[in-house]
């Protein structure tokens, strides 16, 4: 299995491997061995709490080399007249005449707080390709489905503002 990532999904991870492993990686086992100079390891919080801060840098190491390692990269290329990665869209939700401006990204950069979502989302899969006018079905599970009519489409690139995901 693969994930499919842009260039800059890329650049940003590695970015961020090289952060944690050659700036943060040393402050963390310092952390470690200073907690544990303290004495009482079964009574030792702040070793307790430096051991964790440690694993979670490790293991954010080891997935986003995974990441990098088994990526597919894809290009951010879109006809003119059609919904692709990093677009903005208007949609109207048909059955709540809620209208809402949306983005697609890789599974990597989305926040739904700021309107970005997965292309790998029900929601994603159904409108990427599709044009101003269209309608379209999103099977959000098996027992819910509901219609969506694109409004607009802004065209947008990869301009490296969206964060990598925290976890």
């Amino acid at each position: 299995m693969y994930n499919e990532l842009t260039e800059i999904d890329i650049k940003k991870m590695k970015e961020e491997i090289y952060y944690r492993s050659v700036e943060l990686r040393p402050k963390l086992t310092d952390d470690v061995r200073e907690a544990r100079s303290l004495g009482d390891l079964s009574e030792n919080e702040e070793y307790r709490a430096a051991r964790r801060a440690n694993g979670r840098n490790e293991s954010r190491i080891r997935y986003l080399q995974k990441m990098v390692k088994t990526a597919k990269i894809i290009k951010v290329e879109s006809k003119p007249d059609e919904v692709g990665l990093f677009d903005k869209i208007e949609v109207l939700y048909e059955d709540t005449d809620e209208k809402v401006v949306l983005m697609l990204s890789t599974t990597t950069r989305l926040d739904l707080a700021e309107g970005i979502i997965s292309k790998e989302s029900p929601f994603g899969k159904a409108v990427l390709g599709k044009k101003v006018g269209d309608r379209v079905l999103v099977k959000a599970s098996p027992d819910y489905s509901y219609y969506v009519k694109i409004l607009s489409i802004t065209k947008g690139h990869d301009d490296e503002s969206i964060p990598l995901n925290a976890y």
